[in-house]
């Protein structure tokens, strides 16, 4: 890490001309697999070290960095996955990991959570020789910088047990030592904190997920009362987002007339709404961001074109806006800071270039460098990138994210059309090293937020229910004919390439609409939903899922591709990590010999180490390298 001067940041961002280079030749493959250098940062509260994932030689790790001089820590995650960390104090943090792990005949997915002490490094599993499959939520962290957490957990598999549903333990990280703070009650999966540590309200639910329940008490030793049910899947409860000081005073997120969620004031003793606190007009929100008492919040996520918080907060709105006055034409985000807001990481990100991660000191008005996202581009911007809107067929309005290679006119361009996963979830305006990779290689780059999607509001995901592979594909289709109608693109010259459900959604392309499309490519992608369905059918909640899935699919045989093989008319690339915990590498297995059964054009790539993330650069490069093959010879730039 090194101190930067302002001029020097200022340098290494560039001004608006830096999009306006001309076109050069493309760069190495290499430099796109790139994993980032560092991801995640979050500062311990006395703002000395930080904690993160980091990369080494290709390879992620969980790391402990001092911010005062000192090598790293780095942390293997091996076989591990790792999926949140949170500080307690100065000395240890706690972590969330989860694995597979042979149960009753069967393999299972195991949570737990850990704490690591940051200066031995030592790393302990909390409750270990007790803790059944679901043990890792961590419901609140003192505030008085003692080691102590309060997490429920489970400690049976067997559901005729009182341990199969969670019960509450505040447990001392240094000592180990633990005591019960709330015991378990049959259906209640989740509880929740108050900032100061008292259990304050529940979820609970019946065993196929289809009704639900809200319990809550507004002191500790009162006795919990259900205050609302759900009973449908399509019911919804008034969950607080955050307990305010005022006792029977809370935030919640909820919608407006218009469907748009937004901050409102909720009174506990009446579940009735109050004021609307924040909204974002056309957009949902994210939520409130806590402030370190638990009991307030800074300010608000933000699902904009790009995401980010608007602190309403006087005192981080004020730091905000030096922040930004520091770094003149970057989009500079404060990500995580200590507890008395002494120091801030601060991300300064691009859509078209990677960005880095900086320490700031407002006492000191500096910016160290923390780290940078992709170490060779640096600040570098790459490819152009904003959000358009286009009309679906039925007149929907849709946004996308499209991405148009530098230096060339945007003009009769080979097209890319690349579905997100999820389906609910979407694509916004920051660094995708897909579609700057594709970019580079020439290629416009369309990202639908197709119905469906979150985002936009209620009303707008309700519009995907029914139309997987249906109406959502059409509007994919109608991005193609909105560029073509602009000009932009070469509509005999697409390829659809997507991952998870945008895998899918690439399978269901190539079967459905080969006449539009000149290949697919498919990574992480479900051909079958019926599969899918089963393999859900082992967890609880599996009811609600199955009639959630209905809801989307209908005839869920009739749009999985797996069953059509002889519709499929455009060549395809199917690529799988065979340690995907997400979507079984077996959906594109049987892809696979279907298409080669039928003497369709395939190939069929499953990664040894690879996972449903990419968390490794040798993957990455695998992939990109086979893409571009894949590309060059069925749909060249």
């Amino acid at each position: 890490m090194r101190l930067l001067g302002l001029c020097l940041v200022l340098a290494a961002i560039g001004g608006p001309a830096a999009a306006q280079e001309a076109k050069r030749e493309p760069l190495p493959t290499e430099i796109f697999a790139e994993l980032p250098a560092i991801e995640d940062p979050e500062i311990a509260p006395g703002g000395k070290t930080l904690a993160a994932k980091v990369a080494n030689k290709g390879t992620q790790y969980f790391a402990i960095v001092p911010l005062e001089g000192g090598a790293p820590r780095l942390i293997g995650l091996g076989e591990v996955d790792l999926n949140w960390w949170k500080w307690v104090n100065d000395e240890w943090l706690v972590i969330g990991i989860g694995r597979l792990a042979p149960v009753e005949g069967d393999e299972w997915y195991i949570t737990r959570a850990a704490a690591v002490n940051v200066v031995t490094g030592k790393i302990t599993v909390l409750a270990a020789k007790d803790a059944a499959q679901s043990a890792d939520d961590v419901i609140w962290v003192a505030k008085d910088g003692t080691p102590r957490v309060m997490m429920a957990l489970q400690t049976s598999v067997y559901s005729n047990e009182a341990g199969f549903y969670p019960r509450v333990e505040e447990i001392n990280l240094a000592t180990g030592r633990r005591k019960v703070v709330q015991t378990s009650r049959e259906g209640v999966w989740s509880w929740y904190s108050d900032g100061s540590g008292v259990v304050r309200m529940g979820i609970g639910m019946t065993d196929d997920g289809r009704s639900r329940r809200l319990l809550y008490r507004d002191h500790d030793g009162n006795a919990f009362r259900v205050i609302d049910r759900a009973k449908t899947r399509d019911d919804t409860l008034t969950v607080p987002a955050m307990f305010l000081p005022d006792l029977g005073k809370a935030v919640m997120v909820g919608d407006d007339d218009k469907g748009l969620s937004a901050l409102y004031e909720l009174d506990l003793a009446t579940l009735k709404r109050g004021k609307m606190l924040f909204a974002t007009p056309g957009f949902d929100i994210g939520g409130p961001v806590p402030a370190a008492d638990g009991f307030h919040y800074l300010g608000v996520r933000v699902n904009r074109d790009r995401p980010g918080i608007e602190w309403t907060d006087p005192e981080m709105a004020a730091l905000q806006a030096r922040v930004a006055g520091m770094i003149k034409g970057g989009e500079p985000e404060i990500v995580s800071l200590n507890r008395d807001h002494s120091k801030a990481i601060v991300r300064v990100g691009f859509s078209n270039a990677p960005g880095a991660y900086f320490l700031f000191e407002p006492a000191k008005d500096s910016m160290t460098l923390l780290g940078l996202n992709n170490e060779t581009l640096g600040m570098k911007r790459l490819h152009r990138v904003k959000t358009i809107r286009y009309k679906a067929r039925d007149g929907l309005e849709i946004a996308a994210v499209l991405t148009l290679p530098r230096g060339a006119e945007a003009k009769n361009l080979p097209l890319i059309v690349m579905p997100h996963g999820g389906p609910f979830a979407r694509d916004t305006e920051e660094w995708d090293w897909w579609t700057q990779f594709l970019a580079d290689r020439g290629y416009a780059v369309i990202q639908p937020n197709y119905r469906g999607s979150s985002g936009y509001g209620t009303p707008f995901t309700e519009k995907g229910e029914g139309q997987w592979g249906l109406a959502m594909q059409d509007d994919l289709n109608d991005a193609v004919k909105a560029l073509a109608d602009q000009g932009i693109a070469d509509p005999k010259r697409v390829c659809m390439v997507g991952a998870s459900y945008g895998g899918y959604a690439a399978m269901r392309a190539a079967q459905r609409d080969g006449t539009l499309y000149r290949c697919a490519v498919s990574y992480a992608g479900v051909s079958d939903l019926n599969r899918m369905q089963r393999q859900d059918a082992r967890f609880l909640g599996s009811g609600a899922r199955k009639d959630w899935l209905r809801e989307q699919a209908p005839d869920l045989k009739g749009v999985s591709p797996l069953f059509a093989p002889g519709q499929f008319s455009i060549p395809v690339l199917l690529f799988h990590g065979k340690k995907d915990r997400v979507v079984q590498p077996v959906q594109s297995r049987l892809m696979a010999k279907e298409l080669k059964a039928a003497g369709k054009d395939v190939t069929y790539v499953e990664q040894p180490e690879g996972d449903h993330h990419f968390s490794r650069s040798a993957d990455r490069l695998e992939f990109l390298k086979a893409l571009e093959a894949f590309l060059a010879k069925h749909n060249p730039a």
